[in-house]
């Protein structure tokens, strides 16, 4: 292909990028901020209409309380989201006690929760059987446990044969992306949170453009909230005129839906059922350092070839059917020969916020229960459970070299101030964690004894491990896990370590934005 110049390399669909009030408005804590300001004022009309009946009414208040409080406490949901709803139905007795039992109910998200299991069963069906599957002669005490409970609780096959290639970079991640789209002769699959028109997106938007007119079928998917912040609500149409077939997950409609909260954080690109990739990069300038906010971003991805990518494959085509009727075709799906044997292994799998497994936590915490000698994670955002912490400091407690890196220069200051409240509990309990000081660390990665690894878009907060659909790749064994170990190793040269005399010296109004919002955490 002859060279082109920058401007023939990237394509635009609109004369700007969508910033500003909206992207304030529709993020995490804009939401919140928004339900409890409606609630207080419909508290404090309360008090202006029922002024001479307000005895009765804080007689009554404290009975709902207590009868909330009660069937909060005997609900199965996690401990620390517990302790939030009561606080909330303590501070607004009858708006919060309707809140919760409204997020509780499966009101309008019911038919999406129906449909994701269906598509489940549908789509695995449609899955060849992995002749490639298994891990060679790795000891069952190792590797069996998080083996079994991928195949048990969501049917995700581990692959000997295939092959990963580790991207310690947004910028590698793109030069790959763009390769490996290059290579599509049959077909292309996306599915990306975030996608912003650049010169990022520009410069795959022109390939797809290019292969769809080769013929090559080309789906974009993408989550509904660009619709607010980057991508106009026409977006799909104007890639459809491209011969581009799109959709966007749970666009936002007038109607109020419990289901708004489920967003699809996932980030997949499939070519041809033989090669895949995930991780935390999206669509985005940013994210290639282009555009720099917040200093020098710091991303990662994983790239996998062989049978492996049919686990993607069945990601993508669960998410694209979700509101289509149409049965998935198991065309796309390739029984490709394995790459090489031996002791290692790849499972891609994905997360469902409508499940009750919890698949990305309890596979982090299975990583943490078995490691020996380390345990490395990047992370954006460290919004724990009691759970996950438990985990993170029984590690370090019983000799775990545990390390965390986390921002320098974080992207959002409220999730910011909520990590840091984490930092003297496991700072205590021998925890290392360090903050990369030229930026945003917005890698999801982990890394264990120098064998096993997870790259995804995964992250510890409440929103990746409850909410969100997320997917990731575990390895084992690979030669891209001497890689992650080598991005590990430098990239901590660039951090500042977190110790307990700077845990002392942080900002006053951090700690204290930290410690008010706590009690809304699990709700972020």
């Amino acid at each position: 292909m002859k060279n082109r110049t920058k401007s023939e390399r990237t394509m635009r669909l609109l004369s700007s990028s969508k910033r500003g009030l909206f992207r304030v408005i529709f993020s995490r804590l804009g939401i919140v901020t928004l339900i409890f300001l409606i609630n207080a004022c419909i508290f404090l009309a309360g008090f202006v209409w029922i002024e001479e009946f307000l005895p009765h009414f804080f007689g009554g208040s404290a009975v709902i309380t207590a009868v909330f409080v009660l069937f909060i406490l005997n609900t199965d949901i996690d401990a620390t989201a517990k302790m939030t709803w009561l606080v909330i139905v303590m501070l607004f007795p009858i708006m919060g006690g309707l809140f919760f039992v409204y997020t509780q109910s499966d009101i309008g998200h019911r038919a999406l929760k129906k449909r994701t299991a269906e598509l489940a069963d549908t789509v695995r069906e449609l899955v060849p059987e992995a002749k490639d599957c298994g891990c060679g002669d790795v000891q069952k005490s190792d590797f069996e446990p998080i083996r079994a409970y991928l195949k048990n609780t969501g049917g995700f096959d581990a692959f000997s044969g295939s092959v990963a290639k580790y991207h310690k970079s947004g910028e590698e991640m793109h030069a790959s992306l763009l390769e490996m789209l290059e290579s599509a002769k049959k077909f292309i699959f996306l599915e990306f949170f975030i996608i912003s028109e650049g010169e990022m997106w520009g410069s795959v938007l022109e390939i797809l453009a290019r292969k769809a007119k080769e013929g090559v079928e080309v789906r974009v998917l993408y989550d509904g909230m660009c619709e607010f912040s980057t991508l106009s609500r026409d977006y799909p149409q104007r890639l459809e005129r491209l011969n581009i077939k799109c959709r966007s997950f749970s666009p936002i409609t007038p109607f109020v839906s419990t289901h708004y909260n489920y967003r699809d954080h996932r980030k997949i690109v499939v070519v041809d059922g033989k090669a895949a990739m995930t991780g935390g990069v999206n669509l985005s300038d940013e994210y290639i350092n282009i555009s720099s906010r917040f200093g020098h971003w710091k991303d990662a991805a994983v790239s996998v070839y062989g049978s492996a990518v049919n686990s993607f494959t069945r990601m993508f085509l669960e998410m694209w059917h979700i509101n289509d009727k149409t049965p998935p075709d198991s065309s796309y799906f390739v029984d490709n020969e394995p790459c090489f044997g031996g002791e290692s292994c790849v499972i891609p799998y994905s997360d469902c916020p409508l499940d009750s497994y919890k698949t990305g936590e309890r596979v982090y915490i299975d990583i943490l229960n078995r490691a020996r000698d380390y345990v490395y994670i990047m992370t954006p955002y460290l919004i724990l459970d009691g759970q996950m912490q438990a985990a993170i400091t029984f590690a370090a407690e019983r000799g775990v070299d545990v390390r965390i890196i986390l921002p320098g220069i974080p992207d959002k200051k409220s999730a910011y101030a909520l990590a840091k409240t984490h930092y003297k509990t496991l700072v205590a309990s021998g925890v290392k964690i360090y903050e990369y000081s030229p930026g945003f660390i917005h890698s999801k990665v982990c890394i264990a004894d120098g064998k096993e690894a997870v790259v995804g878009s995964i992250n510890l907060d409440y929103r990746s491990l409850y909410h969100n659909f997320e997917c990731a790749a575990y390895l084992y064994g690979l030669p891209a896990i001497s890689d992650i170990k080598s991005d590990f190793d430098s990239t901590f040269e660039l951090c500042r370590r977190v110790s307990a005399e700077t845990i002392k010296k942080e900002n006053v109004f951090m700690r204290l934005a930290g410690f008010v919002l706590k009690v809304i955490a699990p709700l972020m």
